[in-house]
Formats: C-alpha cells, structure tokens, sequence
C-alpha cells in the first residue's frame, strides 16, 4: 500500500481502525486459551462458544447431535473464531477420551473446560416413588457422569498446561427443593457438592473449579420445564421474579467467560447464582 497517495484524512481512519483492532485484540480476555465446552450446539453451551469466540477462545464444540454441532462450528467460524466440533456422548467414557484424544492432536492444549450439557426429562422424571429405574440412571448419567467422565479425562491435558479453569453447571434445583424432578435435582444438588470437592483436590495444582446455577434462562430447557407446562402461571411468574423477566443465554455466557477467564484468578469452589434472583425470594 503506498501511504503517500493516501488524503491524510483517510490515512488517519486507516491507523485508527487498526490501532482499534489492536487494542480490540490485546484485551481479549481469553486470547489463545484452548476451550472445551459440553451441549455447545444449542442454549447456554451454544451463547457461550460465541462468547468465548468473541473474546478471542480456540472453542471446541462439544455435542451428542452432528447436524447442531456442525452448524454451530459454522456459524463460529463465520464470526471469525477458530471452533471445532467433536461428535462426543458425555455420559460414555470411550467417547470422551476420543473426544480428549481429538483436542489433544488438534490444539496440544486445553485451559478451560465448561461442563454445560443437561437434561431435563418431563414425564420421564418425577418423585422418587414414581421414577422408573432406567429413567433415573439416564438423567444421572448425562447430568452427572458427564461432568465426573470429562472432568477425568481433561484434566490431565490442563495439568500438562499448567493449569486452567472448569466451570459445571447446576441449577436452582442444586439450591431449593423442586418438586416434580427428583432425579434432575439429585443430579444438579450432585454437581455442587463436586464442584466443591474438586475445587479442594485441585486448586492447588492450578486448576480452579466453579459453579454456575442458572435459573429462568430462556432455552429449550426452560421451554419444556416450565413455559409448556399448563400448570406453570407465567404472569404470576414474572409478577414475583425480582427482574420481572427471563434471562438470556448470553448474559450466562458472560458470567462463563468471567469464571474462564485470568479475571476470576481467586474464585475457586464459587456457587454462583445466574437466575435475576429468583432462588432468593418466594415464587411458589
């Protein structure tokens, strides 16, 4: 480019485009970090690959369906990151180590794990009394296993690395008591007390884990556990929630990357509470 026949003018807009784009890129907060995130193909898991994308993260696309899976490394791409998606069952330990194997071979590295995929099953799940066996080892496995499998697997890669940061997911139900979901409850009250466990056994050796619980989020989730319910009274809802509205996927996704990020270099075995306040007051 020969600068000399360029009007100082628009010489000037050039530099500053670039120095904007400089700083854009310095102040990224997950520059170069390698990170894996579960269920990434839809909801919280897909709001948070853009997120982590954004902020400058080399995002693995971690999910069971091909076809989400595959468009949302698509669409990743297209906003400029560097995603891969790895075709995984998180309840299974042999697609899970391929899945490591994979990271492994394609990045050498991986700095945050984001333990985010999750069921939840109406009319399988239920009291105690009326969960069939099958359905509660099902919603176990993929809520719980999932977390306690890729938790095993990756952290020897982020130790090789020195370190790094795993985020789980709970819920409302890992604080109060909700009925109608017993073995969702069961898993999500599960991955608190792990998280916990896991933040003493290795905080230490540099790798701090933590805790989102997200409530009243506007997903696929929700939609089948409360809004298609007609049992559920959304103006009396957001009548008593403290916002008054449901969250979105992307103000979880920000509190990710805050728990991902050299930010939160002190918060270790945090619960944090992503739900506008609706486990602190009475909505029942």
């Amino acid at each position: 480019m020969n600068f000399w026949r360029i009007p100082f003018s628009g010489l000037s807009l050039i530099l500053d485009e670039w120095y904007s784009l400089f700083v854009q890129e310095l102040t990224m907060r997950l520059r170069n970090k390698v990170a894996l995130i579960t269920g990434a193909g839809q909801g919280i898991g897909y709001a948070s690959a853009r997120v982590f994308v954004e902020e400058g993260a080399r995002v693995v696309v971690a999910e069971i369906n091909p076809e989400r899976g595959r468009q949302a490394e698509e669409e990743l791409r297209q906003l400029g990151g560097e995603a891969l998606f790895v075709p995984v069952d998180c309840s299974r330990a042999d697609s899970v180590r391929q899945m490591i194997s994979t990271v492994r071979e394609h990045f050498g590295a991986l700095d945050v794990l984001y333990n985010n995929a999750s069921v939840f099953l109406p009319g399988k799940d239920g009291p105690v009394t009326e969960i069939t066996e099958e359905h509660w080892a099902h919603i176990l496995a993929i809520n719980l296993q999932s977390v306690f499998l890729c938790s095993k697997y990756a952290i020897p890669l982020m130790l090789e690395n020195g370190g790094g940061a795993i985020i789980n997911t709970g819920s409302s139900a890992s604080i109060l008591g909700i009925p109608g979901c017993d073995a969702y409850t069961a898993s999500k009250g599960a991955t608190v007390a792990l998280t916990r466990s896991m933040a003493v056994e290795f905080g230490g050796r540099g790798i701090r884990v933590n805790c989102l619980c997200p409530a009243g989020i506007e997903t696929e989730m929700v939609k089948a556990s409360n809004l298609d319910n007609p049992a559920f009274d959304q103006d009396y809802f957001f009548r008593k929630a403290p916002l008054g509205r449901l969250g979105r996927p992307e103000e979880v996704a920000r509190v990710a990357v805050f728990l991902a990020s050299d930010e939160s270099s002190y918060l270790n075995g945090a619960i944090l509470r992503v739900d506008g306040g609706i486990t602190i007051t009475s909505i029942a």
